[in-house]
Order: structure tokens, then sequence, then C-alpha cells
């Protein structure tokens, strides 16, 4: 089989104008950036604010492992699943983050025959709105230290700005940093702690991702809380009085990016904020045109479903006003063989005793996502070297705890391998009402929901607050705003906030180090555990392996 790269370079992709149409728009309604990517208006799109929804259906997994569990493969998969069986569909994924594919994980446009093109496009920089909102968020940052420079009007406490600075790439020596070095202020600034995040860490990406319009994107971005004064005020971007200078960076990152899959149905890819600092899932923007520009939206939630499925439905959910029809959780053997004690480098680990025993985790994902009354459906994702008596033993185990349970062949054979899933899942849509219902109520105290998140989702045994956080969730609810959902920020690796614990630990208590506040994108953020706001390379990165050909042709890209 050919790798990612050499498949979509093979592929028979459209011109961008022709999927528009798919959708019923002509191509003066789009803008193109060359042949095979587009950006929507929103003044177009608005056209179709009176469409009937179509059904929403979510994708998301069990716990990550360094087995892969192939969840845009089968998201991806899905949506050309659908257009197989006849289904009017359209896709909403987010875009991929730079720092992830040059580090560990390589690109985020699915595998095999199960692609959004062109992907050497999408996974660097893509239409430039990763860059659109370092750049705001860097020249809001300068707009901050020239104000204490210039006499500090607004009475900045420079040991309590919480904005830090942001870039695109996984850089850990720029974690924690001091500025304002060089001499005098007007040579180098006041010196302070401070301190890089990934751009996808930044509140710009999550605000990006949840406003619906422009004048929804000036709110939220004024609201942002970026430092403290000496009296322990907060400090705004609207006090600052430079949102006007971000709108126009980002005017055209608010527009929906427009590819299609190898197979040529229309996919929208528009945010990126990570799920494991963030909310992690594509934009509102992109969700809400795919349900009304198709009879089936697919979307996608980031990692697994105590991280982006949790925030898609106690989040995106609340803030935009959409619920989902169906939830499909994809596993794959290896996956659970490893959260039941398996280790990829010893193959003889790899037994139906520790896939028994690794079955655990998908049955705590199974049981949190139905508890939000929603249908669920399992994606096995199916390798060639599948024992045939393991899958069954993961098709037999569904069946028993009552959740539909389907193969998925999309890696290797596109939409024709995924025609049993789609089949399922409007199968399920079809026979099944969902009654969606969010974890907690607006109005629970802020611990409280951090606390049902802990121990319903994740299986805690409570929670466990440093001094800190305790001091900043009761300013927050004396500040008001102790009725934003909360956004936990912990590893992806674990259903706990320790990587190692695999399977679904029990015994243990969520670590809640410090809370900071989202105002603009409306939530709070838990920061739990060791997490970090910025990654860090790998020995070998995944740039090691990459190059480009003389005739232009990108090499290593995965």
């Amino acid at each position: 089989m050919m790798d990612d790269i050499q498949i979509a370079e093979a592929a028979n992709a459209k011109n961008i104008i022709e999927i528009a149409r798919s959708i019923g728009l002509s191509s003066e309604d789009i803008e193109q950036y060359g042949k095979y990517i587009a950006k929507i208006p929103l003044d177009v799109l608005s056209r179709f604010d009176k469409n009937k929804n179509g059904k929403l259906i979510v994708v998301t997994a069990v716990t990550p492992t360094p087995a892969g569990e192939g969840k845009t493969v089968t998201t991806i998969g899905l949506i050309q699943g659908l257009s197989h069986i006849g289904k009017k569909v359209v896709g909403a994924l987010r875009e991929p983050s730079m720092g992830p594919t040059f580090g560990v994980k390589g690109g985020a446009t699915g595998g095999g025959y199960s692609q959004v093109y062109p992907m050497w496009d999408i996974d660097l920089h893509f239409t430039g709105d990763i860059h659109a909102v370092s750049s705001a968020h860097n020249l809001l940052s300068a707009i901050l230290e020239n104000n204490l420079v210039r006499d500090n009007p607004l009475m900045i406490d420079p040991s309590r700005i919480v904005l830090k600075k942001t870039m695109d790439m996984n850089c850990r020596e720029l974690r924690q940093i001091i500025v304002g070095l060089g001499g005098s202020r007007s040579s180098g600034g006041v010196m302070h702690e401070s301190g890089f995040l990934i751009t996808s860490a930044s509140e710009i990406s999550a605000i990006l991702a949840l406003a619906t319009s422009y004048s929804d994107l000036r709110e939220r971005l004024e609201k942002m809380v970026v430092a403290y004064t000496y009296k322990n005020e907060m400090v705004t971007v609207k006090d600052l009085g430079c949102v006007g200078a971000m709108m126009i960076l980002l005017k055209d990152a608010l527009k929906p990016n427009l590819v299609q899959t190898l197979e040529g149905q229309p996919v929208f890819i528009h945010g990126f904020p990570f799920a494991n600092i963030a909310h992690g899932n594509n934009s509102v923007i992109a969700t809400k045109y795919a349900m009304k520009l198709g009879d089936y939206a697919v979307t996608e939630a980031g990692f697994a479903a105590d991280l982006g499925g949790e925030k898609f439905l106690d989040i995106v959910c609340r803030q935009a006003g959409i619920a989902p029809d169906c939830v499909v959780i994809v596993a794959s053997i290896k996956a659970l063989m490893t959260h039941g004690g398996g280790k990829l480098e010893e193959p003889e680990t790899l037994t139906k005793e520790t896939l028994v025993r690794g079955l655990s985790n998908l049955d705590k994902h199974i049981k949190n996502l139905k508890s939000y009354g929603v249908p669920v459906v399992v994606s096995i994702n199916h390798f060639s070297f599948d024992d045939p008596e393991h899958m069954q033993i993961l098709r037999d185990h569904c069946k028993d705890l009552g959740a539909e349970c389907v193969q998925s062949d999309a890696f290797m054979e596109g939409g024709k391998g995924a025609e049993e899933l789609a089949r399922k899942v409007v199968e399920v849509i079809g026979k099944v009402k969902p009654k969606f219902k969010m974890l907690y109520a607006d109005d629970v105290p802020l611990k409280d929901k951090i606390e049902a998140i802990a121990e319903k989702i994740y299986g805690a045994d409570g929670v466990i607050f440093s001094v800190a956080a305790e001091s900043t969730l009761k300013t927050l609810e004396e500040k008001g705003y102790g009725k934003l959902p909360i956004c936990v920020a912990k590893t992806q690796y674990s259903l706990s906030d320790v990587a190692e614990l695999k399977g679904a630990p029990k015994g243990w208590k969520l670590n809640v180090r410090e809370v900071a506040l989202s105002a603009g994108a409306g939530f709070v953020v838990p920061i739990c555990g060791t997490m970090t706001l910025m990654p860090g390379l790998s020995k070998t990165p995944a740039a090691m392996k990459m190059d480009l050909t003389e005739d232009g042709k990108v090499r290593g890209l995965k």
C-alpha cells in the first residue's frame, strides 16, 4: 500500500469551484486559495440560515495510545461512507497545528484512503488562520507591554500579567521566561516573568472557534482578561483599546475554509483549539453550516470522549444551542490491548487477556456518553493484522453493553470500507431519538462543576484543589463568572491526570493546581496535574524525517 502522501498525490481531486457548487455556492461566492482550497465569506453563508438543520454526528474515541485509534481516519471515512450510500453530507474538522505536525503526531488530515485534500497544505500554513491568531495575540501582548513603559495609565501590576506570548511550534524552552531586559524602560521595557503558549492554547484560538459573527468576535475579544492592577482589578482587552486592530488581523480567519475528501465530499476545516488545554473542537461556524448545507453533518471532537467529547457536549452545545443526534466512539484492538497492560514493543503481551482488561477504558467512555442521553455507536478501526477472534470479542462485549458496534475499513478502502458504519449510524439516528442533557447546570458552583466532571466523567474519587486554585475560584465567583462552564486542562493519555494510568483508573483524585479564566471564550480552565500549555519536542521529532524534493513535492508528512 502506498503511503499517505503518495495516495493523496494520486487522487483525482476536483477544483474547489466544483466542490462549492455541490453545496449550492457559485464561483463568485467563494474566495479561492489556489485550485483546491477556498474561504467562504460569512454573508454568503448567512443565505442558508433558514435551512433546516441536518443530523449532527460527533466522532470521538477511546483514550489515545501509541497504537493509534484512527479517529480522524474514521471521521473522514464516515463522511465518504455516507456519500456512498446516497446521503448528502458535509464534514467539519479542526485545522492541524504545525507544532504537533513537526513534533510527534505528524499531520491531522486522516490517512490511507480516508484523507482531506490537499494534506500538504492543510497540515502546514493552510490559509494562514493560525498565523493570524498568533499575530493578533502578540499584538495584544505588545500593546500591553507598551502600557507599562508609557507611564502605566491602567496601573497594571507587572507581576500579575496573565497574558503570555504565543507561537505555533513546540518550544519547551519558552514556557517560562523573563522579559524586559536591556537597560532602561524605553530600550527594554519593564522586567517581569512571562512565557509562551502554543497558539492553539491561546484564548483567541478558542474565541475564534466559538464566535458566530464579527460582532460576537469583537465582544469576546473585549472580554479577555489579560492582567490585574495593583488594586486587584481585572484589565481587559477593551481597556487596552486595541480590539479594532486585532479584528483586522482576524477578519479572514473567521471565514471557514472549504476543502474536500479524497472522494470529493465537501469538508469545512476551521478552528484549531487543542482538546487537552482548550475545548478541542472545530469552529461553531463550520459545524453550523455543515448542518445547514447537508442532510448529515459529521464533526470530530479532539482526543478522547473525556476531553473533546465532554467539551463538545458541555461547552460547544451549550454556547451554540445545538445537540448531536449520534456519537461515534472509535477504538482499535491494539489500543485497547495497550489499556489492558499490553506493550507495543513486546508483541507477546498483545493478547486476548490484555484486550479484555483494556475494555474497561471503552466501557467508561460508552457509559459517559450515554449519560448525556445520546445514542452511541462504537466503530472498530480495523487493521489487516487484527485477529478475527479479537474483533468478535469486542463486538460481543459492546452488544452486552447495549452499544451498537461495527467495523470500519476506511483506511484501506475509503468510503466503501465505511459503508457498514454509515448505514449503522443512519439506522440508529432513524430509530433512536436523543434526549440530550448536559452534565451540569449553569448555576452550579464552579467547584461542584469541576467535581462533577472529575467524578462522573473521569472516575475520580474526588478533587484536590491547591490553595491558589481555591482562591481563584472564590474570586471568579465573586466577580460574576460563576455561571461559566468548565474546560479542564489535563493529560490526554489517561482518564486521570497522570498519563501512565491506563484503562479506567480507580482510587485516585484529580489534582487542580491552578485555575485560569477565559472570559472571552466563556469558560473557566482548571489546570490539572503536570499539564503545560506549551508542548515540547520528542527525542526524534517528525520534522527530522521531512523534506522537499527538487520538483517541489513534500516527503515525510503523515
